[in-house]
């Protein structure tokens, strides 16, 4: 697009000092001559660039001139920067980082960024993440192996849609053909991610209303209650932001967590089990008792000890 291709190297010229029409080339992936009539165009705009010669010469802006920066102020400007370039770097994506030397034109000398952003892709299997986001950018159907929150192995085969990142992990949203309706899948439970050729017929499925289960969750929440020892308030806080929580004399801390179906929810009594004896249950009854069973079954595993 020869529109996007000026606008691209407006940006370009601000941010270096001086661009060679070989370096131009290279980076738009154009030949010299178009270029140099880029070049014309731009001059004829009223853009104010110079040509240097000789070693090291090309293309530059004139000095002192500075382009307007009052659209978007300091703190607008270097947010958007670090967002992309924690976004940029997961999705190797060099759109984001050409927005990203844009962006830069624009924002004030000698102002940082305060804020930091890490989109950790640790708990995902190598590329999926990149192959996630292609087959959404080019409509193209994903395969991979998948373990349910049954522990089932099943082949999965999806349209993608949505990628999403919540709770620390990555999710995608899509038309699962297997099932043959809108899934949401867990990035870390997703393995030997496949990118076809085939290619799926866009979906009505608007981008802007991703499948958010959590709307539906909200309605069926149910409190537990916990007593954390003090050996055991760090991690317990890291594991559970959204409780309630209440010191008491001794030190512990009293916390009341909703959690969707506490009774069936196999996260929640692996989370619990992993404290010890940091936390111990007080409500309901029958999640206590659930525990109980479970250790016993553990403890059964080493009757030599």
């Amino acid at each position: 697009m020869k529109l996007e291709r000026l606008i691209a190297m407006i940006y370009k010229l601000l941010h270096h000092e001086v661009l060679s029409a070989s370096v131009l080339a290279e980076q738009f992936q154009v030949s010299q001559r178009t270029i140099y009539r880029d070049i014309d165009v731009l001059c004829a705009a009223g853009l104010p660039i110079v040509s240097y010669q000789g070693s090291g010469g090309g293309y530059g802006i004139m000095n002192g001139y500075k382009m307007d920066k009052s659209l978007l102020g300091a703190y607008d400007v270097n947010s958007l920067i670090t967002v992309l370039g924690s976004l940029s770097t997961v999705f190797q994506d060099q759109r984001a980082q050409s927005t990203i030397e844009r962006l830069q034109n624009i924002a004030p000398e000698h102002h940082h960024s305060n804020l930091a952003i890490n989109f950790n892709t640790y708990r995902t299997e190598p590329h999926a993440l990149l192959f996630l986001r292609q087959g959404i950018t080019d409509t193209r159907v994903v395969r991979f192996d998948y373990i349910n929150a049954n522990n089932e192995h099943k082949a999965r085969e999806i349209e993608p849609l949505w990628l999403h990142f919540k709770y620390s992990t990555w999710y995608v949203q899509g038309f699962c053909r297997t099932r043959q309706d809108y899934r949401e899948f867990r990035l870390s439970r997703m393995m030997n991610v496949e990118l076809t050729e085939e290619h799926f017929q866009a979906h009505p499925l608007s981008p802007q209303e991703p499948i958010h289960a959590e709307q539906e969750w909200n309605t069926l929440l149910e409190n537990i209650l916990i007593r954390v020892a003090p050996q055991a308030l760090s991690e317990a806080l890291d594991q559970f932001q959204q409780a309630d929580k209440e010191f008491q004399t001794d030190g512990s801390m009293i916390m009341r967590i909703p959690v969707y179906q506490p009774l069936e929810a196999k996260w929640l009594r692996s989370t619990l089990l992993s404290f010890g004896d940091g936390i111990e249950v007080l409500e309901p009854i029958e999640l206590r008792s659930i525990l109980k069973q479970q250790l016993q079954q553990a403890l059964n595993l080493y009757p030599e000890v």
